[in-house]
């Protein structure tokens, strides 16, 4: 169930990222057809450019600007080691002023086929610096439930269930990518014509995308440990506690495991029908938002508003309602409206 709502939030700005590849892998590309010589052509010049910025941005000394520089790079094959994701991630933590979204992408630096994922060194680092924040805990809780550590993972649900907030810094990693994305205009061969969104279009498009990949704690296994909590009436209480926690999170991912808890475990069926109806709304507005920066690469003037957004800072979850009422639409979902239906325009 938590797979769908991660989907919803994200699978837009995904795709959209993804989107020139895809075209120069095309059967129609494959052919000598010049649309397929041309989508190709803009593939190479837009990882071109990604890698122009990545080294513009390098040398910087501020944790923001490095930041956007590893981001920027993350995805990048062949990079030269100085300009790497790694060290680039490594240079932000080192300078003064650096904050915990900075060691949360650090979590990404890691072997996944060997084991090591996540950082253990950045875990550690955020268990110190942001022990009120239960993000931090369910990764550990995650970690700790991988290693078979059962004790040490029932009592993360219970920091994290203790703890002030929960943000996975996505906002940090949008205001970082958007300010980088910035620092060259695009070429021109790096636009596609079919597109009026033009340069702030795919700028928008290359922003959203990469932040899409930003490390999450498993809320599957939280939903699946509290939803079998069973008789354990501790569990529920800390399943409770961190469900009204996750319902002002800095995501709609965590938004929507909140209200998902207090709709199957709290015993007010009042309570469990308010949940409902707003965990309907909130898919109505991760769908609206998605409509959106789907319109972005053929719209200048929202790419532009976007990006502004993205700028300003704040929390995922925020960016959006921010983006939604800016554009003149409801956050709230019409009566007559259920999830899996299209959004009215």
């Amino acid at each position: 169930m938590m797979r769908g709502w991660h989907c919803l939030a994200l699978a837009c700005a995904l795709s959209l990222a993804v989107a020139p590849a895809v075209a120069g892998k095309s059967p129609a590309s494959n052919s000598r057809s010049t649309p397929g010589r041309a989508a190709q052509a803009r593939d190479k010049a837009q990882l071109a450019f990604q890698r122009d910025l990545v080294s513009v941005l390098a040398p910087g000394g501020d944790p923001l600007r490095l930041l956007g520089a590893a981001l920027l790079a993350r995805p990048l094959f062949n990079q030269p080691p100085e300009n790497s994701f790694h060290r680039l991630i490594e240079r932000a933590a080192q300078v003064d002023g650096a904050g915990a979204a900075v060691d949360w992408m650090r979590l990404a630096d890691c072997d996944a086929a060997a084991g090591t994922c996540p950082n253990g060194e950045a875990l550690q680092r955020l268990l110190v610096r942001a022990p009120d924040n239960a993000a931090v805990w369910l990764l550990k809780l995650g970690a700790d439930a991988r290693g078979m550590k059962q004790d040490a993972a029932r009592d993360d649900l219970g920091q994290a269930a203790a703890a002030k907030r929960y943000d996975d810094y996505a906002g940090a990693s949008l205001q970082a990518l958007a300010n980088a994305a910035g620092a060259l205009p695009p070429p021109p061969d790096t636009l596609d014509p079919a597109h009026a969104g033009g340069a702030v279009g795919m700028q928008t498009v290359l922003v959203f995308g990469l932040a899409g990949t930003q490390p999450q704690p498993s809320l599957q296994l939280v939903a699946k440990l509290c939803e079998n909590a069973g008789e354990d009436a501790s569990i529920k209480t800390d399943c409770l506690a961190l469900g009204k926690t996750l319902e002002w999170g800095s995501s709609p991912l965590a938004r929507s495991l909140g209200l998902h808890l207090r709709e199957v475990l709290a015993d007010d069926p009042a309570q469990r029908q308010e949940a409902k109806d707003a965990r309907r709304n909130l898919v109505w507005q991760v769908q609206s938002f998605a409509r959106l920066l789907a319109r972005a690469q053929d719209d200048a003037a929202l790419a532009q508003r976007l990006l502004t957004l993205a700028r300003h800072g704040g929390t995922e979850m925020s960016l959006q309602l921010a983006a939604l009422r800016d554009n003149g639409l409801p956050v709230e979902a019409p009566a007559d409206w259920q999830p899996g239906t299209a959004n009215r325009e």
